[in-house]
């Protein structure tokens, strides 16, 4: 197996801490979407709908059967979304949960954040951007080709974890590191984007067994950004990505100065894993669905 069950890994999710806090800060784009159910059996009961115990006893043994069968892609979209945040370094994971709730200083955690040149941090994005992509296709469509438009059209149906997530990376890798017109770089980045830029990425690294074939990774990667950073500024304009917003939210669970916020991106970065959490409840949302369906 790829993964652990898909039970174990939501009753795993932390209540709280900066990855918690950090998703939280980003709830003003759409109040109320996610909630951060880390019970797997909670969330069969917010899913269906269905409280019964026997119900949820049955959709349980369903789901984790489903999950268990390789040949479908619920356990290799599970993968995709914690390889991505198993290439950041996590900057005193225990101390943070500790101070989960209180106010952070960036200042103390200077020494260890080297913020990254732009072109580095948008092909960060850029390597995210895809992952989303990979793990959308195993978990939606068998039909042929990369996933690209497959992706783009399901992008406006995006909700809940879904939501959040694609936010959050657009927000703290994105818009927060890069600026405003992070867009306009992302798309820059990848129409000059080199083989050897591939190679040097920590993600592209983890991920280059899952890129489809047919074509060449940097066809792919390239091509499948520039063909997306459109939709991407469509998805920051229609839910107000912004500084004026984002920043204040910041300020709610991170004390830094103005001119700081490459280092602020370095600091989510490395003490953040929200791609695998919310990946994790994604697939498993998608999953409990299609099994209360057959159960």
């Amino acid at each position: 197996m790829l993964t652990a069950p898909i039970d174990q890994l939501v009753d795993a999710l932390p209540a709280q801490g900066m990855t918690v806090q950090a998703l939280k800060a980003l709830d003003y784009i759409a109040p109320g979407q996610w909630v951060n159910i880390n019970r797997f059996d909670n969330m069969i009961r917010v899913v269906t709908g269905n409280g019964d115990d026997a119900f949820v006893k049955a959709v349980r043994q369903r789901a984790l059967a489903m999950y268990a069968d390789e040949s479908q892609g619920y356990q290799r979209a599970v993968w995709i979304y914690q390889m991505v945040d198993s290439t950041d370094s996590k900057l005193g994971m225990a101390a943070l949960a500790n101070k989960a709730g209180e106010l952070l200083s960036i200042l103390s955690f200077l020494s260890s954040i080297t913020p990254k040149a732009d072109t580095t941090q948008s092909i960060d994005l850029a390597m995210k951007i895809i992952a989303e992509v990979m793990a959308f296709k195993y978990l939606n469509t068998t039909a042929p080709g990369d996933g690209v438009m497959d992706f783009a059209s399901g992008l406006l149906e995006y909700q809940k974890e879904n939501l959040i997530r694609v936010a959050a990376m657009l927000t703290f890798d994105g818009l927060v590191p890069l600026g405003p017109d992070f867009a306009r770089k992302l798309m820059y980045t990848a129409q000059g984007m080199r083989l050897s830029d591939l190679e040097s990425n920590a993600t592209y690294q983890r991920l280059r067994s899952v890129i489809p074939g047919g074509v060449s990774p940097l066809q792919f990667v390239s091509g499948g950004v520039s063909a997306l950073s459109n939709h991407m500024g469509g998805f920051t304009n229609r839910y107000g990505l912004s500084m004026a917003r984002v920043v204040p939210q910041l300020r709610g669970i991170i004390e830094f100065a103005d001119d700081k916020l490459d280092y602020v991106a370095g600091f989510i970065d490395m003490s953040t894993n929200y791609m695998e959490h919310t990946g994790i409840q994604s697939v498993a949302r998608v999953l409990i669905a299609r099994a209360a369906q057959q159960t």
